[in-house]
């Protein structure tokens, strides 16, 4: 009887017994950017695409500067990494414009693999992703969120506004007990479409380089 008693206080104090006895799951809190990419290899086939075809994030991963766009490109599947070609090119001087760049943020996407003819998000890639793009924010931990784009924002407010009305103006994200600051702007590759939006767009970054000011980010 000791020794099962002996047995049973090894397995509670290495957590072993949580783990193997009770199958309890490991708090999200616990999850790397290693297991976040692996969950979202396991996506893979169902988009058809190649492990190598992941498109999973650029800049410093311990920055409190988020850019979230909605799904890789061609340039970006091709590069690996999220706002490539043209659309990153602008991203990269209006981040200069405001003395950031690459390595003062953290960005990624709501999804991670190019949809094929480069579609929309629709009802699946919100469900597969939601709670991606969840976990993802909470192991970045962000102090601010820089939402780019009409799809993304919808993606996080649920058609209940409009990005017209919405943009330059901060928000809340709140997942579990948590809640993020958030800035909704124009994506740039709407700003090569139309460039006249551009003014519009200038005014968002400076909002956002007050926030960092005022929160000493950078």
């Amino acid at each position: 009887m000791m020794q099962n008693k002996n047995i049973f206080d090894f397995y509670q104090s290495s957590g072993v017994y949580d783990r193997v006895i009770f199958n309890k799951k490991i708090s999200n809190s616990c999850l790397t950017l290693n297991d976040l990419k692996k969950k979202i290899n396991n996506l893979k086939d169902f988009y058809n695409k190649k492990q190598d075809q992941l498109v999973f994030s650029d800049g410093n991963s311990k920055s409190k500067i988020m850019i979230i766009g909605d799904a890789p490109g061609v340039s970006d599947e091709i590069n690996g990494k999220p706002f490539s070609g043209e659309s990153g090119e602008l991203l990269d001087k209006m981040l200069m414009a405001i003395n950031l760049d690459r390595n003062k943020v953290y960005l990624t996407n709501i999804i991670n693999f190019r949809l094929q003819d480069n579609k929309k998000l629709g009802p699946v890639e919100i469900k597969n992703y939601r709670s991606i793009i969840f976990d993802h924010i909470t192991i970045i931990n962000p102090k601010i969120i820089f939402i780019l784009g009409s799809v993304t924002f919808n993606f996080f407010f649920e058609n209940t506004q409009s990005l017209t009305k919405s943009r330059g103006h901060w928000n809340k994200i709140k997942i579990s007990n948590n809640e993020y600051d958030c800035l909704p702007s124009y994506h740039p590759a709407f700003l090569l479409r139309q460039p006249s939006q551009k003014k519009a767009s200038w005014k968002d970054l400076k909002n956002l380089k007050q926030k960092i000011i005022e929160q000493n980010l950078c």
